[in-house]
């Protein structure tokens, strides 16, 4: 079977865009995603969306990260498929879709930027070392001066797989702060089983966690990723709730191309 396939990006955060609603989602096994994703033999991405219809929403977005397993809630898939769908003629500057945690809604701005709303947060738990919390997927993040000599690959996966955790683990971010609202943000994804450039509920974690973390009454944050910069901002309701958070950044379409299967 002959595929065809778009490449976006979200601050670096590389996706395989696929229109779903004339293939068979059984037809995406996981040995084909690792395929697609692979940087070598395939197309190469940190993860696949397939974009499908939703009787609830303009459309649904379905996440699998590069080790061929459907994913939690992806920030900077989120943006992107927004992008993918637009092209398409699927929806114009805003749109409602669905994906794994809910209903999100998102808006695409006059300067390219898009801007996505995540779900809720209900909760943050504060451990010895960081802060522990759900985004859409699960984050630990945690503050370190040395940011730039860190070993993620080797820091990040070992923290990961840590029973505190749980069995399907965390993703890791270490962050830093650069002054009242900027933060320096390297992710350890799960999934991929490795750096990434950006992650975009990474971005949320880290931003709600520089909030509770400093005490400011500051609640938007600018993050920068070794692949670019994201903005988070967020209502605060009191005991680690927080409400209205939006995930902003830019997203680039890289190519198209069709592969066989």
């Amino acid at each position: 079977m002959t595929i065809l396939f778009e490449k976006y990006h979200g601050a670096g955060n590389d996706f395989i865009m696929i229109d779903g609603r004339d293939t068979p989602e059984s037809f995406f096994t996981t040995d084909i995603i690792k395929y697609l994703c692979d940087r070598h033999f395939g197309v190469g991405a940190d993860g696949l969306i397939l974009l499908l219809e939703d009787p609830s929403a303009d459309f649904r977005m379905k996440y699998f990260n590069s080790d061929g397993r459907e994913g939690t809630m992806c920030g900077n898939g989120g943006r992107c498929i927004v992008a993918f769908a637009s092209s398409k003629g699927l929806i114009n500057s805003e749109t409602t879709f669905a994906g794994i945690d809910g209903l999100h809604q998102a808006v695409i701005k006059d300067n390219g930027l898009v801007s996505l709303h995540i779900s809720d947060v209900d909760g943050v738990q504060k451990l010895s070392d960081g802060y522990l919390l759900n985004t859409g997927s699960k984050h630990f993040v945690t503050f370190r001066d040395d940011i730039g000599n860190i070993d993620v690959f080797r820091e990040g996966r070992a923290l990961r797989y840590e029973s505190r955790f749980s069995s399907d683990g965390a993703n890791i971010n270490f962050i830093r702060m650069e002054g009242k609202q900027e933060i320096t943000i390297r992710t350890y994804e799960r999934g991929v089983e490795d750096e990434t450039m950006a992650c975009g509920t990474g971005s949320v974690a880290s931003a709600i966690t520089a909030y509770i973390h400093t005490g400011t009454d500051r609640s938007s944050f600018t993050l920068h990723a070794p692949g670019g910069q994201l903005s988070v901002s967020f209502n605060p309701v009191g005991d680690g709730a927080f409400t209205d958070i939006w995930l902003e950044g830019p997203v680039k379409y890289v190519f198209s191309g069709e592969i066989d299967i």
